[in-house]
């Protein structure tokens, strides 16, 4: 039997698409309609954000541990987290973990040394891209990053938490992630990170001017091979 997946959530959209994307792409490696059990605990995005704004990340983790011992208690066997920005808190948490965790950044990581990546742009919340998360793991890999600039920063954290997390798509908000990332490509760039769990849900590799890595989907799939195969199957640890 596949291993019970256990989601500790934070914003609705991102848990949403990471959701969809383990049931769905599930049928791929287990037949018509078959995905490994879920179950995914969140506490209100609100009770995050009070934390989050006044740089409390020992309380942002508790909110995290909170949701993990939740999950232990359903009977999930592992246990990831679809959004990016939160994960600046698993330190505070990681030594009192019940369950083993897949690390959204170490995922992205290794799939970036994986497609041959050297130079990667990252774009996420403002407090995402100004952290050492993806930094830390990338240069783990021996690779580079780009951080958008502060007027960047800015722009795109009012995007993400007034639009993408309420599901509200609006094309010159695409249009303003487009030409940050052609920024970074004329900087060297050769791919960049969807570091923001709704950043997928309007930008691709279709209308991206970089490759995309989406942090939501291939951490839903690494979940989904390990579900299935075991921990042997990521190369990331975790």
């Amino acid at each position: 039997m596949p291993s019970h997946i256990g989601i500790v959530a934070c914003s609705a959209e991102g848990a949403s698409l990471c959701y969809r994307t383990i049931c769905v792409e599930g049928a791929q490696l287990l037949g018509p309609h078959d995905h490994p059990e879920v179950s995914m605990h969140t506490h209100s995005l609100a009770e995050y954000m009070k934390c989050i704004e006044r740089g409390d990340w020992q309380g942002v983790g508790e909110l995290m541990l909170s949701s993990a011992d939740k999950l232990a208690r359903t009977g999930a066997d592992f246990l990831i987290c679809p959004d990016n920005t939160i994960h600046q808190a698993f330190p505070c948490i990681e030594s009192r973990l019940k369950l083993p965790w897949l690390h959204i950044a170490e995922v992205v990581a290794a799939r970036a040394a994986e497609r041959g990546f050297r130079r990667i742009g990252i774009t996420g919340t403002r407090w995402l891209v100004e952290s050492e998360i993806y930094p830390e793991k990338l240069t783990a890999r021996g690779l580079a990053c780009v951080r958008p600039n502060a007027a960047e920063r800015e722009a795109m954290n009012r995007i993400i938490f007034e639009e993408l997390v309420y599901g509200i798509f609006n094309p010159e908000s695409l249009a303003y992630f487009q030409r940050v990332l052609r920024r970074m490509k004329d900087e060297g760039c050769d791919a960049v990170i969807l570091g923001c769990t709704e950043i997928p849900l309007i930008l691709n590799d279709s209308n991206s001017p970089l490759p995309t890595l989406d942090s939501t989907r291939l951490l839903a799939r690494a979940a989904l091979r390990r579900a299935v195969e075991g921990p042997a199957s990521y190369s990331g640890g975790g």
